[in-house]
């Protein structure tokens, strides 16, 4: 069962590195444009998170999946940056670009989130957004300006994000 999961993993990985790669040759979200819009349902599936809807809150969104090795560092990262800094107006949200619900839920087990998490299984969001990696973040200032864009994730971009995030909440740009 677990490599039958981990090769099927491995092809969703592939399949997503494929369609990102087959888009017209556009360039990843980047720093200084307006945040593309994203919207995907909640986890719980409950109700549609749309990004647009923290206009006016610092937002640090993440694009995730449970197959990604350096998304399980990313998260307690993420954890600590939310509770650090959402009364001051920060709010993360996760994107999970896993082609079921039971993915995503298997890897919250083990690295619970303490933050926004939304499942997004057409991969519109991340296409939107041009990834050019697994994991991907961005840092988007109030008005809706992506500030910041970080592809993969190392215990070194902590204190960069984490400047980053201070600095868009003081109102830098």
């Amino acid at each position: 069962m677990t490599r039958r999961r981990n090769g099927m993993s491995a092809r969703v990985g592939l399949a997503l590195a494929f369609a990102l790669a087959a888009a017209p040759a556009a360039q990843a979200a980047t720093t200084g444009e307006q945040a593309p819009p994203c919207s995907a349902a909640a986890l719980d599936g409950r109700q549609k998170i749309d990004v647009a809807d923290y206009r006016g809150k610092v937002v640090y969104l993440d694009f995730w999946a449970s197959w990604c090795a350096p998304c399980r560092d990313s998260f307690p990262f993420m954890n600590e940056l939310q509770k650090d800094f959402a009364s001051k107006g920060l709010q993360i949200v996760a994107v999970s670009v896993d082609k079921t619900a039971e993915d995503a839920h298997r890897f919250l087990e083990r690295i619970p989130a303490q933050f926004t998490v939304v499942l997004d299984t057409a991969a519109s969001c991340p296409a939107a957004y041009r990834l050019q990696g697994m994991p991907s973040s961005y840092v988007i200032d109030r008005s809706g300006t992506v500030r910041a864009v970080h592809v993969g994730f190392h215990a070194s971009d902590r204190e960069e994000i984490r400047r980053q995030v201070v600095e868009m909440l003081a109102g830098g740009s």
